[in-house]
């Protein structure tokens, strides 16, 4: 039980992947042609972009695909900045300090340095070497042709895979140097068996009405059932798990600091709110959209009257609308608390 379901079944190669059949067929005849270019998945959160780049990383590389694999998440870049780039220890040669009051440059211009000084360097034992970027929407325009240039400087060595939820906030000029590969979830079939199959090898018992309730509450995201299958399991222990235990732990999953941001924004404590956004940003790893999401759901099931929950609705409805078009999560939250303290 102490090892989290998500990582210990991540695919460790392209035939472990779930779903999404042609577009790892695709993967697969880029390898066997030993012709890769550069790529841009894309497709909703948790349908196995990241985990179909590794996979196609440790099939060509092997074991070892570390040595010419290198993982960068825009997210955590342009959205934490300065603190995040400090405790990745990757970075302190080139920013040359561990305090973020300290450093001189823009998070961009380290943001060049850092993927410039990775692509530039040679492949070990490899004809190129792979750098991933999750969550490219994150990157800002800049960013964006900046990266473009590198592509096309270093493209003889080195391969870049592009992982993103909103193609559209790609520069066209990006878009059009990777082969693009579509994600989805999976479907309801495919998902109940990937539930028995792990409740077989966890020795856990769970019911048909209970796969059927965790197939619902997942809505074809493997991420997602593997994690409210485990919080059951812990939390039934020997006991059967049905359609209640798997409701109960959806309740778990949800975090204590958006309620914290909730009862802010509905008392128009803006300061607390943005405090609450902080700690779900950094310390909970939270995406906008999952914090939407939860607050959708403590709007819905308040005490408040039908008007009010309307309004409330409306509000996240829009705030999430504005993340879709907009890059920058936290000024969306920021926005919508504002909206909230304007009443």
């Amino acid at each position: 039980m102490r090892d989290i379901w998500t990582v210990k079944y991540r695919p460790s190669k392209l035939d472990d992947i779930q779903g999404n059949e042609r577009s790892v067929d695709m993967m697969r005849k880029l390898i066997a042609s030993k012709n890769l270019p550069h790529l841009v998945l894309y497709g909703p959160e948790n349908t196995g972009k990241s985990s179909a780049a590794f996979a196609m990383a440790n099939e060509i590389y092997g074991e070892d695909f570390q040595r010419n694999f290198t993982y960068f998440n825009a997210s955590d870049f342009f959205e934490q900045g300065k603190r995040y780039i400090v405790r990745d220890k990757r970075f302190t040669r080139i920013i040359g300090t561990d305090d973020p009051q300290k450093i001189n440059k823009s998070v961009i211009s380290i943001f060049k340095e850092v993927i410039n000084e990775y692509a530039s360097m040679g492949p070990l034992d490899a004809d190129y070497k792979l750098i991933f970027i999750d969550n490219a929407e994150s990157l800002s325009s800049d960013a964006q042709h900046a990266l473009r240039r590198i592509m096309e400087k270093y493209t003889a060595t080195c391969r870049f895979i592009l992982s993103t939820t909103q193609p559209s906030k790609l520069i066209a000029p990006l878009r059009s140097r990777g082969l693009q590969l579509f994600f989805m979830h999976v479907s309801e079939d495919r998902l109940a068996k990937l539930i028995r199959d792990v409740a077989n090898k966890e020795g856990v018992d769970i019911t048909d009405d209970g796969v059927d309730a965790l197939g619902y509450h997942a809505k074809g995201n493997i991420a997602k059932a593997l994690h409210t299958l485990q919080l059951a399991a812990v939390k039934a222990g020997n006991a059967k798990i049905g359609a209640q235990e798997i409701y109960d732990s959806t309740l778990l999953e949800q975090s204590a600091n958006v309620s914290r941001l909730f009862d802010a924004a509905i008392s128009k404590d803006i300061t607390e709110a943005r405090k609450a956004i902080d700690d779900l940003i950094l310390e909970d790893g939270m995406s906008g959209q999952e914090i939407l999401l939860q607050l959708h759901q403590m709007a819905v099931s308040s005490n408040g009257s039908d008007t009010v929950i309307a309004q409330w609705v409306i509000r996240i409805a829009d705030a999430d609308l504005c993340m879709t078009e907009a890059a920058n999560e936290r000024i969306q939250l920021e926005a919508l608390v504002a909206r909230f303290c304007q009443d």
